[in-house]
């Protein structure tokens, strides 16, 4: 057997010895002990049923329309055109996007191209050999490079995967937006619209003071009244107007409100008074079950919170494992730019590179511990939400019934102090009673109203927190996995 026989296989058993090398060595850097410690909290943990095929229709993206309000429907329509919060959700999403792109083109091959030009004095007591020594030349590369990773372990597509999460977390956290600004119009139109009605109430209230004031003058000047009766007459019209002058500071600020939501804070905007009881009442669900969570917004992006960081968390465990790169490069080298052409310039070069963690002071370790952590915060923030969306669906729906059980006891209660009303202006109408008792009768008709306005602001206030509650009309673009 000859040497030349016996150098393949020394190099067969260098390249064996090699690997095995690697294995072992693959110990010295590990992930061991490194684990989550939060879960996520499921349907059934939060008490929510499985919901009947039914409930299962998410609300219409345009849920107010359902109002029945022209003025509604412009202020959204408004809203969506010109909000800075959606568009900072949209600058936030094109981020995110980007950032998966950026990730997603690393993954692939690379190929860059090189060219430099020198002009050299090269040195006479070195290693360069005349005629080079002492003299002056000029050198010149130009080259084509090209590598690829391969990703035998999955480390780029985990880290893929993580970046498609945050993008799919900030299109959720995008919708989010849109649907919570979607409510806060309605509410701020429907909090002035019944600012209006009080305001109508509170100046009959003023009237009101002002006859009684005049009858009561005028009983005091004939000497039938006191002046203790005088007196607290005169006293309830600063109390009246104080209270018209509240309203009045009310509906500016909401005017300012509603102005700054759709876009329009340095100038007045134009809406005009509507009454409550023209606006339409919404019917919505008056149950919730586990399609709760796959309808709203912040639910979803938190939950592609947690698939992402899960990703990340794959990605720095395998960070632990051998990098394989393909390398490549062809091109043109010489000293004397007639020369860099020609075919003696030419270079090439092509092989594979590997490289193992062995000992890194603990940094990737301490990079795993710090994905697991903020997976774990990720979790956390997911369980949070659910709890506060269920909770807040369950406010809505109680205040809902609530409201609605108010609002009958008040309107037997309207009913009760127009009947008594009617009976004592009927009296008048025979001589047995007089004008004050006709007026101070009325007293507890105004404050029904005033109620009536109160809870039929409430109501409808409710429909729209319940809207948000219920989702929004938020869809998701792809279908998620809830625990």
């Amino acid at each position: 057997m000859t040497i030349d026989s016996l150098m393949p296989r020394a190099n067969a058993f260098a390249v064996a010895a090699a690997l095995a090398t690697l294995v072992v060595l693959t110990g010295c850097a590990n992930s061991s002990g490194i684990t989550s410690q939060s879960k996520l909290l499921d349907a059934q943990q939060v008490g929510l049923a499985p919901s009947p095929a039914s409930q299962n229709i998410p609300l219409d993206a345009q849920w107010w329309r359902a109002f029945g309000d022209d003025t509604l429907n412009q202020l959204e329509a408004q809203a969506m055109q010109t909000s800075p919060s959606l568009k900072l959700a949209q600058a936030r999403l094109a981020s995110a996007q980007s950032v998966a792109q950026l990730i997603h083109a690393a993954d692939g091959p690379q190929l860059a191209a090189q060219g430099d030009i020198t002009h050299q004095h090269y040195t006479a007591n070195g290693l360069y050999p005349p005629p080079l020594a002492g003299n002056v030349y000029d050198s010149a590369n130009l080259m084509v490079g090209a590598s690829w990773e391969l990703d035998f372990f999955g480390k780029n597509q985990s880290a893929l995967q993580a970046a498609l999460g945050a993008e799919r977390a900030a299109q959720a956290d995008a919708q989010a937006a849109r649907v919570l600004l979607t409510v806060k119009v309605a509410q701020t139109y429907f909090a002035w619209l019944g600012q209006n009605e009080q305001r109508s109430v509170a100046q009959q209230v003023l009237q009101q003071h002002e006859q009684i004031l005049a009858l009561v003058k005028a009983r005091h000047d004939a000497g039938v009244d006191t002046p203790l009766e005088l007196r607290r007459a005169q006293g309830s019209l600063p109390e009246a107007r104080l209270q018209l002058t509240k309203i009045d500071e009310q509906m500016a600020l909401t005017r300012h409100a509603l102005a700054a939501l759709v876009g329009d804070q340095n100038k007045p905007i134009a809406i005009e008074y509507k009454a409550l009881s023209a606006i339409k009442n919404v019917a919505l669900s008056s149950a919730i079950g586990t399609n709760l969570l796959a309808q709203r917004a912040d639910v979803a992006a938190a939950l592609w919170r947690v698939q992402a960081a899960d990703s990340g968390v794959d990605s720095a465990r395998k960070q632990f494992y051998p990098n394989i790169n393909l390398t490549a490069f062809a091109g043109f080298s010489s000293i004397g730019l007639d020369q860099l052409l020609k075919s003696g310039s030419q270079q090439w070069g092509v092989g594979p590179a590997l490289s193992l963690p062995l000992f890194d002071s603990g940094r990737l370790r301490a990079n795993l511990s710090g994905k697991t952590a903020e997976r774990d915060a990720a979790v956390e923030s997911y369980n949070s939400v659910v709890i506060n969306a269920v909770h807040d669906a369950l406010d809505q729906l109680t205040s809902a019934q609530a409201i609605a059980l108010q609002q009958s006891q008040q309107a037997q209660a309207a009913q009760a102090a127009e009947d008594a009303w009617a009976v004592v202006q009927e009296r008048q109408h025979v001589g047995l009673t007089n004008a004050l008792q006709v007026l101070n009768a009325q007293s507890a008709v105004l404050e029904q109203r005033r109620l009536g306005a109160d809870l039929a602001t409430r109501a409808l206030q409710n429909q729209v927190a319940l809207a948000h509650a219920l989702g929004g009309g938020f869809t998701p673009n792809e279908p998620l996995a809830h625990p």
